[in-house]
């Protein structure tokens, strides 16, 4: 029995070791440039969300190395369903909107722009912003990260900070530090957001709480591409198309949410859960996102999904860099925004 324990340590140190490894998240330890200020309302069939985008917890400094963007006011009008229905099969089609906003007003968007050799952004094969819960993605280019902070956020071009994974000091606000099932924002598509636990049985609010495992998991085969317009090599996690969906493997379902009752719907709801491992925030919708989280939508003018050139509204002294990824650009037809890498 020693032996076997011993073998199986080892090969659990091997696995590790050979893990791909991200820079560290950056400490939040910078009070936000501003006053968090936004309101959710109810008004007939919609609930309204209106934020000025600055976070209400501490943040990273920003600029940094990895980001040189700062935090700067936004004016988000965003609207979701107040009584969401469930699409059969879920939304089709690539997500070209923001996937959510949480209850302070900052929004949810786990995507990135940089894509596999600089390619062009209707390319699949975008990087991860996130290696782990702990570390960041890097991109060839970006290899000190993509300067996000604990709470898993960084900046925009247009100065929108946003929240690539838990945001990790909201949670510990909203839920007291204690082991609970924490409401932290809204879907797109106007389902109840939560975060990491809940109900091991979906509809016994006395079950005990359990950490939600996601359906994903890294694929086993080759990626088998070219090397020019498609990655090769074993998946390691540095993209979105490294992962796999598998029915039953975890507690949600494929769009990273699961019905059963919670706190704030005792008698029941579709709600989606935030994970601490891959898609941290869920990639798809249950239902019909609300065209107010269209990338044009919440900013015509901005430069979404490149980073700050010269003179980039957001940024100090325009310092130039490479993409923090975020709200992922304009659609595949499109021309590329102002201030994008060529």
């Amino acid at each position: 029995m020693k032996a076997l324990l011993s073998a199986f340590l080892f090969a659990a140190g091997l696995s590790a070791a050979d893990s791909p490894k991200g820079p560290a998240l950056k400490e939040a330890d910078a009070n936000p440039p501003g006053q968090n200020k936004v309101t959710i309302t109810v008004k007939g069939e919609k609930r309204v969300i209106e934020s000025n985008g600055i976070p209400d917890h501490k943040v990273a400094t920003f600029p940094n190395r990895g980001n040189p963007n700062a935090i700067s006011e936004q004016k988000y009008h965003l609207e979701v369903p107040a009584n969401p229905k469930p699409l059969e099969g879920g939304a089709t089609g690539r997500m070209m909107s923001a996937w959510g906003v949480a209850l302070n007003g900052i929004v949810f968007d786990p995507g990135t722009a940089e894509v596999f050799n600089d390619g062009e952004r209707s390319n699949p094969w975008h990087y991860e912003a996130l290696m782990s819960n702990t570390e960041m993605g890097t991109t060839p280019r970006i290899k000190v990260g993509l300067g996000l902070d604990q709470n898993h956020g960084h900046v925009q071009p247009n100065g929108a900070y946003h929240y690539h994974g838990l945001p990790t000091l909201l949670i510990e606000r909203l839920g007291g530090g204690d082991k609970k099932m924490t409401h932290v924002g809204w879907a797109a598509d106007g389902f109840p957001v939560y975060a990491v636990y809940a109900y091991a049985k979906p509809e016994d609010p006395k079950s005990e709480l359990k950490k939600m495992k996601s359906s994903y998991r890294l694929k086993t085969t080759d990626r088998g591409g070219d090397g020019k317009i498609t990655p090769v090599g074993k998946p390691d996690g540095s993209f979105g198309l490294d992962f796999e969906y598998v029915a039953g493997s975890g507690d949600l379902d494929e769009f990273g949410g699961r019905a059963g009752v919670t706190p704030e719907f005792p008698k029941g709801t579709y709600y989606y859960v935030l994970t601490e491992e891959y898609p941290f925030i869920p990639r798809k919708f249950k239902g019909t996102p609300d065209p107010s989280f269209s990338k044009q939508a919440m900013d015509p003018h901005a430069n979404l999904g490149g980073q700050g050139g010269p003179g980039a509204k957001g940024g100090k002294k325009g310092k130039k860099g490479p993409p923090p990824g975020g709200f992922g650009g304009p659609p595949p037809d499109g021309p590329p925004p102002e201030g994008a890498p060529k």
